[in-house]
């Protein structure tokens, strides 16, 4: 039975989640959803790719990322929000209210974005790699961040540099 767009859209999102998590369970992470965690915290190592990740969104409302590294060994602590398009459609055009977001609401210092699939339209992902590396739209009396936009190929290369 074929999918409809939308339920390619989420086993093709589901798998880009799949590689992220593989990924870091080939450098000993270990992995589980952020609620489970937050009940008893103590109960796991210092090396966790906490899935499911909740805050505040700029509308007020309940938002989720999919992910969240906490390392000890590498004095880390950052979100990673996964986003795939490889056919036209709408994840690009909420780019924008991704990166407020990312600026505006999410507390981590750094914060990486996967775009990958090839289906954004021209110039979307090259925008938000701009607003990010510009800090466009930033306030003076916030922290500075560190937002990295990359594909699935750089961020598997930045996480064998990173975690050797």
């Amino acid at each position: 039975m074929a999918k409809k767009q939308g339920g390619l859209a989420n086993s093709s999102g589901n798998t880009l989640e799949r590689m992220v998590i593989a990924t870091f369970e080939s450098k000993g992470f270990e992995v589980e959803m952020y609620r489970k965690w937050l009940k008893k915290p103590e109960k796991y190592g210092k090396e966790l790719l906490l899935r499911n990740v909740p805050y505040e969104t700029i509308y007020g409302h309940n938002g989720n990322t999919e992910f969240l590294i906490i390392s000890q060994a590498y004095n880390l602590e950052i979100r990673i929000e996964c986003k795939w398009q490889q056919s036209s459609g709408s994840v690009d055009e909420k780019f924008p209210y991704l990166y407020l977001n990312c600026i505006e609401k999410m507390p981590e210092p750094t914060i990486i974005i996967i775009v990958d699939g090839g289906g954004a339209k021209p110039g979307a992902v090259e925008w938000l790699k701009s607003a990010a590396n510009s800090s466009r739209y930033w306030k003076d009396d916030k922290p500075q961040k560190e937002i990295l936009v990359m594909d699935l190929t750089s961020f598997i290369s930045w996480a064998n540099n990173t975690f050797r």
